[in-house]
């Protein structure tokens, strides 16, 4: 019988749509993914994989699947494929472009506020009893109204981020491997080199995707050309920025602070110096974490899933 295999734990209402097509494998863990051996055994006899950015789809593993199909990654990056050796072998992978842009726009905004106005700092402070008056200049942030904001990659996230940027009369720059003129128009953001966007920006916020191009492209001499008030703000993907670099920066005062929703290594071990500064943010990549989202994004890779199997195009394929 024709095999799926789902890597982590999501809905029965979910799992029932797939069960109607083909036996169903499911790694019953929310917080746990399906390791890596399990998931080669498992792989070898199936023809669809719902998988999610903890399971690397690499040359072993596709030597390893001779049956698979369909590859339908629950998220819009897929850096954790290799799309050209899938496409050699006539598998199509899919991803979910589209249906947590809003979502994710919003928790980068959550970030640079958190981060600019040090609620994380603040509230740590009440909890631990330290607030023992008002004080003119206690825990003071930075502001957001009227500043300068750098966005590293105009794609779909980058303009739902400019949008939500209209009511704090802030001045828009952006860096992308193309212009994108209905940016320009509809958010009044400037086209600008990489180098100006870091020496003019009070946030540097990223939400571009990890490539060979912008691996480590936030590294010691990014950061030196960024003002020393500056924050930055990391939706992206963890391995665009070189995280030695970054600690090295906030420890001696070349930017002041940063928000993270991504790290090159996920989960971040505990004693990583990172989690150890009181101007650092850092939530568990929860960028698209709305019930209504995850739920769209899941239901998309099922709707992939299907219609591979049912001889279909796929919804939203990925091009390698």
């Amino acid at each position: 019988m024709n095999k799926i295999i789902v890597t982590r734990q999501i809905p029965q209402k979910f799992i029932s749509q797939l069960e109607d097509i083909a036996e169903v494998v499911v790694w019953n863990e929310s917080l746990i993914p399906m390791p890596r051996d399990k998931f080669l055994a498992e792989v070898q006899d199936a023809i669809a994989c719902f998988i999610t950015l903890n399971e690397t789809i690499d040359e072993t593993c596709l030597a390893n699947a001779p049956h698979l199909k369909v590859i339908a990654n629950m998220a819009v990056g897929y850096d954790n494929i290799d799309v050209n050796i899938a496409k050699q072998k006539g598998i199509i992978v899919t991803n979910t472009p589209e249906v947590l842009t809003e979502t994710t726009a919003e928790l980068a905004f959550t970030l640079m506020l958190a981060t600019a106005r040090r609620i994380v700092e603040a509230e740590k402070y009440v909890q631990d009893g330290q607030w023992k008056s008002w004080g003119p200049y206690l825990l003071s942030g930075k502001d957001v109204y009227g500043s300068t904001i750098g966005i590293f990659g105009m794609g779909d996230i980058g303009k739902a981020f400019a949008k939500r940027l209209k009511g704090f009369d802030t001045n828009i720059l952006y860096h992308n491997r193309s212009r994108h003129e209905d940016a320009e128009r509809d958010y009044n953001a400037s086209f600008v080199s990489f180098e100006e966007l870091l020496e003019k920006s009070d946030f540097v916020v990223c939400t571009a995707p990890l490539t060979d191009e912008t691996k480590y492209k936030f590294n010691a001499e990014a950061f030196a050309k960024m003002k020393t008030d500056a924050i930055f703000i990391n939706i992206g993907r963890g391995a665009i920025v070189n995280e030695n670099d970054l600690v090295h920066a906030l420890n001696t005062g070349q930017i002041l602070a940063c928000g993270l929703d991504v790290l090159e290594q996920e989960p971040i071990d505990v004693e990583h110096p990172l989690l150890k500064m009181p101007n650092v943010v850092i939530v568990p990549h929860i960028g698209s974490a709305s019930e209504y989202t995850r739920d769209r994004m899941v239901q998309l890779c099922v709707d992939n899933i299907k219609a591979v199997l049912n001889n279909e195009p796929a919804i939203t394929p990925v091009s390698s």
